[in-house]
């Protein structure tokens, strides 16, 4: 066999590995098969537990609604049907985290927990099962949170029919999590369950399909995880995910139980997000692959943390963690800067090597060091312009967590970042070497573990174990005889390391961050790429020796990888726009509310949408622009695009003045907000240049009190203290303030919020194809008025 033959059929059978390599870990994803509603009453049944999801998500249920109080009834009657103990925990309680006077206000909620209790044989603590049962005013929630909510149902029902427990199992449906964690907030401050704290499983949905994914843990989390990686039958989860969380400002019912010391794990399948918050989101769009994946996992791991000694639980350290086919790999987080500065260390060893063996000179080292930063800045920026230039096509796809139908979209962008990595290289090859350019590859992925392991030390492994691997695989090859295959073997089995843990990383990354971060899962890939120059390199003519026209024939074939991929990004974006057009099915998005102000009558059309749709346009000015506060103080201060409306002549809620006091310069107001009508809030602000609020009680709750606007900064900012109450009851809330005066009369501007345009004068019904977009202030139709007193 001739040499170019036998370089052929060493990529080919390269790639093949590499591509078996790939398939299992991807296939090692994928959700289990449902089980049906006749299996073992012990095990879990994603057809029982749909039963559920199908009451659960039978129309929208916010918290206070009468829709709510039905699920909450059904919640209520599944539970005390098993001999579980049972309550309601029915409470004021404030938003998880802080209080806050900024922006839209202090938020409290009127939430109604439902709590039930198995309890254990010699319990060494309580370990918690926590979902929401309320929905958006958008949704159904389907998924977010009818798989959770029936998830915990169908375990309490797997678990009373077994032996029971070591420990306490604490069933937890909270209350008014979407707007504002304040069920959970309740429970895990003032609930005598939680008094003592324990281990919380925390389960969510933010789609509508794929892995269930374990993205966030309590800090020092080795012994959880390493029960994570035992109990749960399918344990997907990265210690990257858990940073990167970690980082964004977005919150579950976790968030309240970390702040109350307990130690947990925080699971939800994310994928199929552009249904999140909508309509959509119904029982129907469900898959129960992702249900039975809750289900079991959930089960798994509620059964091993009821017979595990909780009190040993804590660890002083974070894990290290992502998945494998199989299972779960995990190490201590103090591995993970030696491993780091152990990579460093054999790519040196390899780039030392290489120039002793006369592969490239220091020259070519350094350049191919500096030039492999190319592709890594390149890649990410060609795929967010990738996106931009979809959505200026599509501009509905802004207004989407993801695209419908987001896989071509995806795969475009991985096929862009192989671009830029096969031209990138093709483009060098020659000029710098093949292992000068292998060399400096590694050692970007080197260096950026090091830099993460100090940063962001669970994600140190995405760039350190690949670095570690194909140094060891570089160092390997070149010690081996150069005409066997085992340099190829090598070299194979080093890229397939990097296949392992970057590979389920980039499919993962593209559900979690949508399409608008695309850039971050083309820098993986290029990562990826970078961690199997060796293997890309095979698929070209062998390096050096050719003349003429043998080189110019060997420069024509470097290309032809290059040029796949960049005729494949363009069919698969092509394809994307295709397939996934807007139709009823799959509607165009869009955000209208609706604000009254009844002092003067004036009312408007507002959303938050930067390209208008035509439907929106229809009752929005394509040039004004205003922020509500001034007016709607609860709205905050961003700017909107806004329109004139017809004067519904809907009841404002009114503020009853219950008591007046004045003592040592200060003015005591003691007020009742009273809704008008059906609301899901309703908020109260203080006039800034009329008082200065120095303490306040809401629904005879303390709540603190921020800095007030001076009476110049009033001028620019109207509103001082604020408080937003979600659920209120129909009799109202009891507010009391205690302010400096600086004015004869105190102004309070008091708002409320319903759901629904529809039968609002001027409101033109959304016709097929045009949908609602996932947002809280989707739909809302706001009425404020002005009591001075």
């Amino acid at each position: 066999m001739t040499r170019p033959h036998r370089r052929l059929v060493a990529a080919a059978a390269a790639l093949v590995a590499l591509a078996a390599v790939g398939a299992g870990s991807l296939l090692d994803l994928r959700t289990p098969t449902p089980k049906p509603a006749d299996a073992p009453v012990g095990e879990f049944s994603a057809g029982r537990a749909y039963e559920d999801v199908q009451v659960i998500a039978a129309r929208s249920h916010v918290a206070g609604s009468p829709a709510n109080d039905q699920v909450r009834a059904h919640l209520e009657q599944q539970l005390r049907g098993l001999g579980l103990e049972t309550e309601v925990q029915d409470t004021v309680a404030p938003e998880a985290g802080q209080l806050s006077g900024a922006a839209g206000g202090a938020t409290l909620a009127r939430v109604r927990n439902v709590v039930a209790r198995l309890p254990g044989t010699a319990s060494t603590g309580r370990v918690f099962l926590v979902a929401h049962y309320d929905s958006v005013q958008t949704g159904p929630g389907g998924n977010d949170d009818a798989a959770g909510t029936s998830t915990i149902l169908e375990v309490a029902r797997a678990l009373s029919t077994g032996p029971r427990p070591r420990n306490d199992i604490v069933f937890v449906f909270t209350d008014a999590e979407e707007a504002c964690l304040c069920g959970a907030s309740a429970f895990a401050a003032g609930h005598t369950l939680a008094a003592d704290g324990g281990v919380v499983l925390n389960l969510e949905a933010r789609g509508s399909t794929g892995p269930v994914i374990m993205f966030e843990t309590s800090r020092n989390n080795a012994k959880l995880v390493d029960v994570f990686g035992r109990a749960a039958p399918h344990p997907v989860g990265t210690s990257f995910a858990v940073e990167i969380y970690r980082a964004l400002p977005n919150d579950t019912d976790f968030t309240a139980f970390l702040d109350q010391k307990f130690v947990g794990l925080n699971s939800a399948y994310i994928d199929g997000g552009a249904i999140y918050h909508t309509p959509l989101d119904t029982p129907a769009a469900m898959d129960r692959g992702s249900l039975q994946q809750h289900g079991d996992n959930a089960l798994g791991l509620a059964r091993e943390f009821g017979r595990t000694d909780l009190t040993e639980l804590r660890s002083g350290h974070d894990a290290t963690y992502f998945p494998v086919p199989g299972g779960l790999v995990h190490y201590p987080g103090t591995f993970t800067l030696p491993l780091a500065l152990l990579a460093v260390a054999a790519v040196a060893a390899l780039g030392w090597l290489v120039r002793r063996r006369g592969r490239a000179s220091t020259g070519r080292l350094a350049a191919g060091f500096g030039l492999a930063l190319v592709p890594i800045v390149v890649a990410p920026v060609a795929a967010q312009l990738l996106w931009l230039a979809i959505t200026r096509i599509r501009p509905g796809y802004a207004e989407l967590l993801d695209p419908y139908r987001p896989v071509w979209y995806r795969l475009a962008v991985v096929a862009l970042a192989a671009t830029v990595v096969f031209a990138w290289y093709a483009l060098l090859r020659r000029r710098i070497g093949p292992a000068a350019l292998a060399v400096g590859g590694l050692a970007w992925l080197a260096l950026l573990g090091v830099l993460l392991a100090v940063a962001v030390p669970g994600g140190a492994y995405l760039t350190t174990l690949p670095a570690l691997a194909g140094a060891l695989g570089g160092l390997v090859a070149l010690r081996t005889r150069q005409t066997g295959p085992w340099p190829v073997v090598a070299v194979t089995a080093a890229a397939a390391v990097g296949v392992v843990i970057l590979l389920p990383t980039v499919v993962l990354l593209f559900p979690a961050l949508g399409m608008g971060m695309g850039g971050v899962a083309a820098l993986v890939a290029v990562l990826l790429g970078l961690a199997a120059l060796p293997v890309v390199d095979l698929l070209h003519p062998q390096a050096g020796g050719q003349r003429g026209p043998r080189a110019l024939r060997a420069r024509r074939l470097g290309v032809l990888p290059a040029t796949a991929a960049a005729v494949a990004t363009v069919v698969l974006a092509g394809v994307g726009l295709g397939v996934d057009r807007f139709d009823a099915a799959h509607p165009a998005p869009t955000h209208l509310m609706y604000a009254l102000d009844a002092d003067t009558g004036d009312a408007q059309w507002v959303t938050h949408e930067e390209q208008l749709q035509p439907w929106t346009a229809e009752h929005i000015s394509p040039v004004e622009r205003a922020s509500l506060r001034w007016w709607f103080p609860a709205l905050g201060k961003e700017s909107l695009r806004v329109g004139t409306a017809p004067n519904a002549n809907l009841p404002a809620p009114t503020v009853q003045l219950l008591s007046d006091s004045t003592a040592g310069g200060e003015r005591t107001l003691r007020v009742r907000v009273v809704p008008q009508r059906q609301v899901r809030l309703v908020s109260l602000h203080v006039d800034a240049k009329t008082a200065e609020v120095t303490r306040a009680e809401v629904a005879g709750r303390a709540v603190p009190v921020e800095r007030q606007p001076t009476v110049d900064e009033a001028g620019l900012d109207r509103w001082g203290f604020g408080v937003v109450f979600h659920a209120p009851p129909p009799e109202g809330i009891e507010v009391t303030l205690t302010v400096v005066p600086r004015a004869p009369q105190v102004s309070l501007r008091a708002m409320d919020a319903s759901d629904g345009l529809d039968g609002l004068p001027g409101f033109r019904p959304r016709p097929p194809g045009v949908g609602v977009v996932g947002s809280h202030s989707s739909e809302m139709l706001a009425v404020a008025r002005t009591y001075p007193f």
